[in-house]
């Protein structure tokens, strides 16, 4: 399951998983673009390991790298943790 985190001025929406049994939480970040179609990357926290990037330039990934390191902890504390009884 994904949990809203953070809407954009530009309609990106940054969502976020449950913390898995190995401690580590999916950050999705999608983005509208002009086609119908949508922008999008996963990082995987705590190791920041970004994957899947699609349609970002270098500079909106340089921001969202930013954001979610700066946002990381919130996210990490926020996030419910997912049990063996939640599959």
């Amino acid at each position: 399951m994904m949990y809203p985190y953070l809407t954009l001025n530009d309609q990106t929406e940054i969502t976020h998983s449950e913390m898995k049994e190995d401690g580590s939480v999916k950050v999705y970040i999608e983005t509208p673009d002009e086609n119908g179609g949508f922008h999008s990357a996963i990082c995987w926290l705590p190791q920041y390991r970004w994957e899947n990037i699609q349609g970002y330039s270098e500079e909106e990934m340089s921001f969202f790298r930013e954001l979610v390191r700066n946002n990381a902890h919130l996210m990490l504390k926020q996030t419910p943790r997912r049990s063996a009884l939640t599959g």
